[in-house]
Parts: structure tokens; C-alpha cells; sequence
């Protein structure tokens, strides 16, 4: 990855599909009975969707565009499941004429949706979660209650679909074991109620949320997720569910960022470095950086990504920093982070044309990114082997 960066000249993305394969391998290692669909939204890249089709993954899709995308890995159909719960007759309808026969719901309008316009598919229901411990929560706009999952599960059977699955997901980037604990309880007590009612499914979805290891909080303080006791909550939690389910149940989980962030890296440059009195009198400097929310860096109002500054790392003497606030190129006043908090280290001495670059920057960077906001375009990518 360095080595690549080193030798790029110019402002881009770089993914490095060995450490995808590698991180890829690892996960299987700590969760070996678990069948990964890529969340594509976190990546949407044709060569790294290739690459972990290659070793085996199917795709969680979010809408036709994605099911087209997916399928031109030629992973088998059956691989690729409707993720969203959010969709119209359109794209029920059209996901259905693509081969998709799994689709995730959350509601009964849904359900009567999907059986108009996918008759005789499968459906897994999507539980609520409260997201503690997420950097992003996703508590709101997805899920249901556990009494509604009952139920839109009985009106599934009902309208001549198969009520296949459960799912939840359990905030991005999510920080805790606890969110998993929590999250089995609530998947066995509902696995429970239906088979009390005689509704017996094949498969549990564990959803995204496991997270990447190279951010900092916006306190620049370095995240370190207790992964290890993640997967063993997972292990265990699965387990239970095994024992409580009266069919046999088989995972499926939809990691995005865990395996992309961290095999990610944007090289940019410096556009400049300023020192200003701010209304209260104090001087602060600002790093004025050549990308940033608009393209490439929209998760900074939740992290900071690390930065290095190779034209300042091998210098003879000791290098000289100053805090600044560290911005995008662009005239909106959100392109920036350290509004709160400490603000950055970064070379006093950082002058326009510096190269920087930004590690851990491989999830959401080129799916977020503006067809070139202010004129500033949207970042090139490759991919390292």
C-alpha cells in the first residue's frame, strides 16, 4: 500500500485487494460457519466486488443498480439478496425480473408489496436495534418491534410468500460486544414466538456493523473496538440460536467497512496551511486539504482519519507541529472536522503541493462522494493486487 502511494503523483484512491483477501480470510477464521454478503453501499468498486466474489462472498444490494452491479461479478443469484427495506412496486418488481427471490422487510406494506410483485419469495424481517454503541446508530429509519416481526412474518406466509429469515443490524462502526448480546436476545425471543406458531425459518442475518481499526474519535483519540470479544458474543449468540430454533438455521453476515476501511488509502495534497484570529481572539491554524466530505472524506463529522505528510517524515531535523483544523477544499463550512475537540498535529511547515496521505479511508469514500460539488471532482481510484 505505501509503496503505492508513494509512487502516485496525483490526488486518488487506492485499494489494496490483498488486504481485502487477507482481512477476508481472517473474518472466516473467527467466524468460520458464517456466509458473508458484502454490504456493496460501503464500496461499490467493480474490481474489489470481484475480488470478494472471487473468494466466495455473495452481496447485500440495496436497489436494481446494485443487483445489476453484483451480478456482473458472476456470483450465483441466489448469492445476492434485496437488503433495503425501503423499496417501490418498481423496485421490488425489478429486482424480481434480475433473479432476486430474497428480500429483506420490515413492515405489512411491504410485505403486500413484495407479494404482488415478487410472488412466491423469499422474505427475512429486519428487528430493531436502539444502535448504542455505534458511531452511527441506525435506530430509526430501519426495523421493527419484535411483535411486528411476528407479524409481518404471519402476513408473509399468508400472502403465498416464505418467511425464510430474521435480521438486524447492529449500528456501523459499532464499538461494544453489548449491541450483539443485546441483539440475540431479541432475534431468540422472536425465533420463539414463531415457532410457537409454527413459522420455522432457515437463516438468521447478523447484519454490518463490525468495525474498522484505523480511526480515530473526533477527539483524535485512536478507536479500539474490542473485535475479539465481538466474535465471541457472535459465536455464542449463534449458538443459542441453534438450540432455540426447531429448524436448523444457517448466518449470514453484511460487513461493509470491517473489510474495505482499513485497505483504503486517498492520496491528496496539502492546498494550505493558514494561521487566523478567530472571533474570540485566539489564532487557530487550518489545514486546507485538496479532498474532503464532498470527496472522499464524508465521515469526518464522526472520526478522523490519520494523516502522515511523507515530504515532512524523513527530514534531517526534528519536524515542528501545529494544532490545526483540518478542512476540504470546498466554500461549505461542514467540509471540515476538529469543530470539536483537539484539533490535528500536522507539520508547521506543510506548504501547498504537499503530499498526504489519508489511511483508512476504503469504506463509503467513492459511494459518498458529489459528481464534483464546487467543481471539485469526484476522486479517481485503483486497485493494488
Amino acid at each position: 500500500m505505501r509503496s503505492a502511494l508513494a509512487a502516485a503523483t496525483h490526488d486518488q484512491i487506492i485499494f489494496d485487494l490483498a488486504g481485502i483477501r487477507e482481512q477476508y480470510a481472517t473474518l472466516l477464521r473467527d467466524l468460520p460457519s458464517i456466509d458473508v454478503r458484502f454490504a456493496m453501499k460501503a464500496c461499490p468498486v467493480d474490481e474489489v466486488l470481484t475480488c470478494l466474489a472471487d473468494l466466495g462472498a455473495g452481496f447485500d444490494a440495496a436497489s436494481p443498480n446494485e443487483i445489476a452491479q453484483a451480478i456482473a461479478t458472476g456470483v450465483p443469484i441466489d448469492r445476492i439478496h434485496y437488503g433495503n427495506t425501503i423499496k417501490s412496486d418498481r423496485n421490488i418488481a425489478e429486482a424480481y425480473r434480475l433473479g432476486v427471490r430474497d428480500f429483506a422487510t420490515d413492515s405489512l406494506e411491504d410485505v403486500a408489496a413484495i407479494a404482488a410483485h415478487a410472488p412466491g419469495a423469499r422474505v427475512f424481517c429486519r428487528l430493531a436495534t436502539d444502535g448504542g454503541g455505534a458511531l452511527w446508530g441506525l435506530s430509526h429509519k430501519f426495523g421493527c418491534s419484535a411483535a411486528d416481526a411476528v407479524r409481518v412474518l404471519e402476513a408473509a406466509w399468508a400472502a403465498g410468500l416464505t418467511p425464510a429469515g430474521l435480521s438486524v443490524h447492529v449500528g456501523s462502526q459499532q464499538m461494544t460486544s453489548d449491541a450483539w448480546h443485546d441483539a440475540f436476545e431479541s432475534l431468540a425471543d422472536v425465533l420463539t414466538a414463531l415457532n410457537r406458531r409454527g413459522i420455522f425459518l432457515d437463516h438468521v442475518d447478523l447484519g454490518g456493523g463490525l468495525p474498522a481499526l484505523g480511526y480515530s474519535d473526533k477527539l483524535g483519540r485512536r478507536l479500539d473496538p474490542p473485535v475479539d470479544k465481538m466474535f465471541a458474543v457472535i459465536r455464542e449468540g449463534m449458538e443459542r440460536l441453534r438450540q432455540v430454533s426447531e429448524s436448523v438455521l444457517d448466518f449470514i453476515m453484511e460487513p461493509g467497512r470491517h473489510l474495505v476501511a482499513d485497505h483504503g488509502a486517498i492520496r491528496a495534497h496539502v492546498s494550505r496551511l493558514t494561521s487566523r484570529q478567530q472571533r474570540d481572539g485566539e489564532r487557530q491554524h487550518w489545514l486546507y486539504l485538496s479532498c474532503g466530505k464532498f470527496n472522499g472524506l464524508y465521515e469526518m463529522d464522526e472520526l478522523q482519519y490519520r494523516l502522515e505528510f511523507p515530504s515532512h517524515a524523513d527530514t534531517e531535523t526534528d519536524v515542528e507541529y501545529v494544532p490545526a483544523i483540518v478542512a476540504g477544499p470546498t466554500c461549505d463550512s461542514d467540509d471540515a472536522y476538529a469543530h470539536e475537540g483537539l484539533p490535528v498535529r500536522v507539520p508547521g511547515a506543510a506548504a501547498s503541493g504537499d503530499p498526504v496521505w489519508i489511511f483508512s479511508s476504503g469504506a463509503y469514500a467513492t459511494s459518498y462522494m458529489t459528481q464534483g460539488f464546487n467543481g471539485f471532482s469526484p476522486l479517481p481510484y485503483a486497485c493494488i493486487q
